[in-house]
């Protein structure tokens, strides 16, 4: 289980909200700014996506992320890669210290063959809801549409593969985890609370978690996250050039 932290965020919280599971949300994460993710009850997942707001063509590109980082999960000094060798994110702080980045999200088919289905006419706010139908309805906010569904990061989940190769859900974190991301690019940031593709959980139970953002700044040349990898720092220059820094 993993070591729940009781700090605040970094700086004068500008907002808060709350998304409840099973929901989607959106918003532009301006550069500089910074998000925590807290997990209200504990086995929260929350299926991220990420664009570069002006320019909606470059996004989060999970290969690059990856292979320029040595891993196959994120936490703690890590940075989301777009793909154009720039910063879109980096995990500033991090209780949950494993969040998932190759099993996609859940669509219709899934979630039904897993939960059964349960749709709005008899079932009201009881719904159930994929986490690739919420994604799609909040890109569609933004003028972006299936073609521009990219492989998303899953904040909160751990699966690890097993001695055959299989991969493994792990559950048990606790409600109070939370993983800061600071965006270091203006940033079209959707997401889905709604469950893992892997979770083996038979109920449909997401959970909520709540975002609180405020003023991080500008990455320093000392910064944990800058100098986590060689990479690092040379997509964060990168991301200076762009911005004319």
């Amino acid at each position: 289980m993993q070591k729940v932290s009781n700090s605040a965020p970094a700086g004068p919280v500008l907002w808060e909200e709350i998304v409840p599971g099973g929901a989607h949300w959106s918003g532009v994460m301006r550069r500089g700014t910074a998000l925590r993710f807290t997990d209200l009850e504990g086995g929260a997942n929350v299926a991220a996506l990420f664009w570069n707001f002006e320019e909606k063509n470059e996004r989060y590109n999970m290969p690059d992320t990856l292979k320029a980082q040595r891993t196959a999960f994120l936490t703690r000094g890590h940075c989301g890669f777009s793909d154009m060798g720039r910063v879109l994110f980096s995990i500033v702080e991090d209780t949950a210290g494993w969040h998932d980045t190759v099993c996609g999200v859940m669509d219709d088919v899934l979630m039904n063959q897993h939960f059964g289905t349960k749709r709005f006419q008899e079932h009201r706010n009881a719904m159930q809801r994929s986490g690739k139908e919420g994604l799609l309805k909040e890109m569609g906010r933004w003028g972006l549409e299936k073609r521009d569904l990219h492989a998303n990061v899953n904040l909160f989940s751990k699966v690890i593969a097993d001695i055959e190769g299989n991969l493994v859900f792990v559950a048990g974190k606790p409600a109070g985890t939370f993983t800061d991301l600071r965006f270091d690019m203006d940033v079209l940031l959707a997401i889905s609370t709604c469950p893992h593709p892997l979770d083996p959980n038979s109920a449909y139970e997401p959970k909520p978690v709540r975002l609180s953002a405020w003023r991080a700044g500008i990455a320093p040349a000392d910064d944990y996250c800058r100098n986590f990898r060689g990479e690092n720092q040379r997509a964060f220059e990168n991301t200076a050039r762009y911005f004319a820094d």
